[in-house]
């Protein structure tokens, strides 16, 4: 079943999870020996965690790539269009790698189902997406994948990878509880299930409760365990967009860093990303000037994204991706008002995220909107959560992106948080419209 374009590909596989199930990670990698083994023809980095996954995968990346090797990287989910889940050393892949993908996988499902026994079998949205990537950058000849699970990690479909060189896990917090677990130790377990014997790891050590299930985890392969402590990084100087810190290098003692960021919490997710550079087998010659420069040049749409003037797009959407959302807005030096566009899927706790939003008094007002998705929240629901602050509720978010900017003056700053497909929505928007036309 060959598509004949890229859009048709996309409308295929966002159909999926209208009629397929879960499948298991055995028969995940059952299919990766039909595509002929891809994962064993690159270097991987696994990344799991709660917040910080696709942050700290661009921060590798881009270091691996100033060092001169060829990079892949899968993330999700995409913002706006499916093809951002992959990108290399030289950018997202083209619609016609992505097709390409495509009809390669699809091309091999009949043998997939008679090879596993299971006539009826078929990858799901993300595992399609999965096993896409790992054939697409396998004839990118790409040397070092850098790979993000999807959520969780023992049961994740890119689990099925069984030799990385490297495993990290950053920072654990609550999400996806129905799935995952009611407790930090519980959820730490299910990220740690992507720890392979004798394959070191690398983890945000912030709360000992996951940190200690890791630590017994990696013990209990032989695996080498590096925790990235607070008290690792120290903030030097922020101005508007950078963000100049301080680290210890296994290899350089203190080294000064700086990113091209407002997000303060892209600190942590950076020294993570510079301490699993240092335990890669090609660590030691990673000179100093590629880290420097690979940090400096590292671009990751959605976190403290500014895409007007004193309007920025954060894809924070648990209550910890909240918090650190907060730290950024006490910094901005904002002269004006903040006003707040918020929206959130159903099935996450956005109760206690606006909560935690409309306590500190930074927002002059709140507009909610719901998201184009099946899953969320509608506006009204979500403003009468809002308590101590003006707040009104929009039809859509063209909408109430709309109401904001009519309002604002030049020194005052828009805020839009709550999901990284609200994010995703907004950033689809100003590739349609220019902000006169709101």
């Amino acid at each position: 079943m060959p598509a004949d374009s890229y859009r048709e590909a996309e409308r295929y596989i966002l159909d999926l999870p209208k009629f397929t199930k879960k499948n298991n990670v055995e028969d995940t990698g059952t299919f990766l020996k039909v595509l002929g083994s891809p994962e064993e023809e690159m270097k991987i980095i696994h990344v799991a965690g709660t917040n910080g996954k696709g942050s700290v995968c661009a921060y590798l990346c881009s270091m691996l790539a100033e060092g001169g090797y060829s990079v892949g990287m899968f993330t999700s989910p995409h913002l706006v269009e499916m093809r951002e889940r992959f990108r290399t050393d030289k950018g997202l892949v083209t619609e016609e790698q992505f097709v390409w993908g495509f009809d390669y996988v699809m091309e091999r499902l009949g043998e997939m189902r008679r090879l596993s026994g299971k006539p009826d079998y078929h990858p799901t949205f993300f595992e399609l997406l999965f096993l896409m990537g790992m054939v697409i950058f396998r004839k990118e000849g790409v040397e070092y994948l850098i790979l993000e699970t999807g959520m969780g990690g023992r049961l994740d479909a890119t689990n099925a990878v069984k030799n990385p060189v490297l495993t990290a896990i950053t920072s654990i917090g609550y999400d996806h509880m129905e799935y995952l677990g009611d407790t930090i130790g519980e959820i730490a377990g299910e990220k740690a299930g992507i720890l392979k014997q004798g394959v070191p790891v690398v983890f945000c050590d912030k709360r000992r409760e996951a940190s200690l299930v890791i630590e017994e985890r990696a013990e209990k392969l032989g695996n080498k365990a590096v925790g990235i402590k607070e008290g690792d990084f120290l903030y030097n100087k922020l101005t508007k967009k950078s963000i100049d810190f301080f680290m210890h290098s296994r290899y350089y003692g203190y080294i000064r860093l700086k990113l091209e960021t407002d997000a303060l919490y892209q600190a942590e997710n950076a020294a993570l990303a510079v301490r699993c550079i240092e335990e890669l087998p090609d660590g030691r010659k990673m000179k100093r000037e590629w880290i420097e420069e690979g940090l400096r040049r590292t671009f990751w749409e959605g976190r403290m994204e500014e895409i007007l003037p004193g309007v920025y797009v954060d894809g924070a959407h648990n209550e910890d991706g909240i918090r650190a959302f907060i730290r950024s807005v006490e910094a901005d030096g904002c002269k004006g008002r903040r006003y707040l566009l918020f929206s959130a899927v159903e099935d996450k706790n956005y109760g206690e995220m606006i909560k935690i939003l409309s306590s500190g008094g930074l927002f002059e007002e709140a507009v909610t909107a719901g998201i184009h998705d099946i899953r969320g929240a509608g506006a009204k629901t979500l403003g009468q959560h809002f308590h101590g602050m003006k707040c009104s509720a929009a039809e859509n978010t063209e909408q109430a992106l709309g109401r904001l900017l009519a309002g604002k003056q030049e020194e005052d700053f828009i805020y839009i948080v709550g999901s990284l497909y609200l994010a995703g929505e907004v950033k689809a928007l100003f590739r349609r419209k220019s902000d006169d036309q709101f």
